[in-house]
């Protein structure tokens, strides 16, 4: 039996993929399962984990977004024989590779099935992925096509996609198809290319925010609100933003490690690393001053029927005025 528990799909996937391997291709029809818990119930994943291989020699079953296995609640659930699930975890089928595959950050370690399962079952856990890691990943992928990166464009390709593994990987296809005459990927490629992702935008919105770049900030909040972009949404990445650059600067002065820092909050590091780059730039009292300037244009924008964008303007005059008059009295 195997779990895989974590975040990063690319990783999931390439484990899934590594583990079909193991029955051969004929037979895949007849000798593999999947299932969802969130619409089938588990009983019909342990009927066919208990039956015998159909003219081979092993059977593989995906048990896929076992929630009963976190403290996660889901309305209309699927009803599960969870004893039958517990029977089966102390005395599994030796003629099947049963594999659990949770895509979440962790699992309920006081539950009787997880405590079994951490017995029985090899644990693998893949939530998160260093820059290093990462960078070996594509340095991998475009080694098999005889294809290099420019340094330059390899950090605005993770700037673009938030440092996410999955999205990386799957913007590499068309970055390669563009390198095909040449055999490398360079800056203009990937700003070609590469869509920046909102949380890439909103990181952009912060960075105009923080300068007092009124007019910037403004033109990016209606270019992200004609992208179609709920503005409620927008305004909480930015809290989040926020919230989050308020959090590494207090606890960097605490001494906490980037490394730390990205566990104790359970933030990718990417985003830490980011954050750490831009709180050095500005002190404490801004930051708090943004955020709190944007909780208050977020409780308008759910109370009063006032024009989104006529608030995010307002909030930036306020805030740049707010400055102005912190100087006059320093």
């Amino acid at each position: 039996m195997y779990v895989i528990v974590g975040t990063v799909d690319y990783l999931a996937d390439q484990l899934r993929q590594d583990l079909l391997k193991v029955i051969p291709t004929e037979e895949q029809t007849m000798n593999v399962g999947s299932y969802d818990m969130e619409t089938t119930p588990v009983a019909v994943a342990l009927d066919d984990a208990m039956s015998a291989p159909f003219f081979g020699e092993r059977r593989l079953v995906f048990i896929n977004h076992p929630y009963f296995l976190t403290g996660e609640n889901k309305k209309n659930k699927v009803d599960h024989d969870l004893d039958a699930l517990q029977k089966y975890f102390e005395q599994p089928e030796p003629d099947t590779i049963l594999v659990m595959m949770a895509p979440y950050d962790k699992l309920d370690a006081r539950k009787k099935l997880v405590k079994t399962l951490k017995k029985q079952a090899t644990m693998i856990e893949i939530n998160q992925v260093s820059e290093q890691e990462t960078q070996s990943y594509v340095q991998t992928a475009l080694k098999e096509k005889q294809i290099t990166m420019a340094p330059d464009a390899f950090q605005e390709l993770l700037n673009r996609t938030d440092g996410q593994l999955g999205l990386i990987m799957a913007q590499l296809p068309k970055l390669m198809i563009y390198a095909a005459q040449s055999q490398r990927i360079d800056l203009p490629a990937v700003q070609a290319l590469v869509t920046k992702s909102l949380t890439q935008n909103v990181f952009d919105l912060v960075n105009h925010v923080l300068r007092y770049q009124t007019q910037a900030a403004v033109e990016l909040y209606h270019d992200l609100v004609t992208a179609q972009e709920a503005p409620l949404k927008i305004n909480a990445i930015l809290l989040g933003q926020f919230r989050l650059l308020l959090q590494v600067k207090i606890l960097a002065r605490a001494g906490y490690s980037q490394g730390s820092l990205a566990s104790t909050l359970k933030v990718h590091p990417y985003r830490v690393k980011l954050a750490m780059q831009t709180v050095r730039q500005f002190n404490q009292d801004a930051l708090r001053a943004a955020y709190l300037g944007l909780l208050d244009t977020e409780v308008q924008m759910k109370t009063t029927q006032r024009d989104p964008e006529l608030l995010f303007e307002l909030f930036m005059v306020q805030f740049v005025n707010d400055r102005r008059a912190l100087r006059r009295a320093n």
